[in-house]
């Protein structure tokens, strides 16, 4: 995965353009209101949904599989921002606790295993009270059963990316034993899915 995304962003760099995503704003605004100071965000690619908390004095820790996205992000973002260059398969690369954490449109890239290691280490660095957002791909997008099967609702439409397609019920089973309290549908490029959970 590591060659797939560093050929991705070499080639096309900012591929999705500098500003932030919907559901960026809509974590930015549950984040201020709930006080956060510092949060991580694993998989920040070149930092665009990292602008809206910065902007609101957030704190951002960013983990990325592509140094060519960590240098774009660090040319338009400035230095400020802690980046640890590796996948997110090997969390943690710190002992830190963070007020939240901001997964944007990554869960879906992983196998099962991965996804629960991905959401089981991301609570594990969750500060008590913190917040923990994740947006994952819906079966409503148009891609959805198409190109090669993998797996129940995983299909490998592009060569060599491999998306698992969430519904309300894999939701319930992959966050349930991690505070989740909130699912909202946000569309965004594809039709998305807004987790939310808490650490009580």
């Amino acid at each position: 995965m590591a060659e797939f995304w560093e050929e991705n962003f070499s080639e096309k760099q900012e591929m999705w353009g500098l500003e932030p995503a919907k559901s960026a704003e809509l974590t930015k605004n549950l984040f201020v209101e709930k006080n956060l100071r510092n949060i991580l965000i694993p998989g920040i690619g070149y930092g665009r949904n990292a602008k809206v908390f910065r902007e609101n004095r957030i704190e951002v820790t960013g983990i990325e599989i592509s140094k060519t996205a960590i240098d774009l992000a660090q040319k338009h973002y400035g230095t400020e921002m802690t980046f640890y260059h590796g996948s997110v398969t090997e969390m943690p690369f710190d002992n830190k606790k963070y007020d939240g954490i901001f997964c944007y449109a990554l869960i879906h890239l992983f196998d099962k295993n991965e996804r629960t290691k991905l959401i089981h280490n991301c609570y594990n660095q969750l500060a008590d009270n913190g917040q923990m957002v994740f947006t994952a791909i819906t079966k409503g997008a148009p891609n959805f059963g198409k190109g090669k099967r993998i797996e129940k609702d995983r299909y490998e439409f592009h060569k060599g990316v491999k998306i698992f397609y969430y519904d309300k019920e894999s939701i319930a089973s992959e966050f349930g034993d991690y505070g989740l309290y909130e699912i909202v549908e946000v569309d965004e490029n594809q039709p998305m899915f807004l987790i939310k959970c808490s650490k009580k």
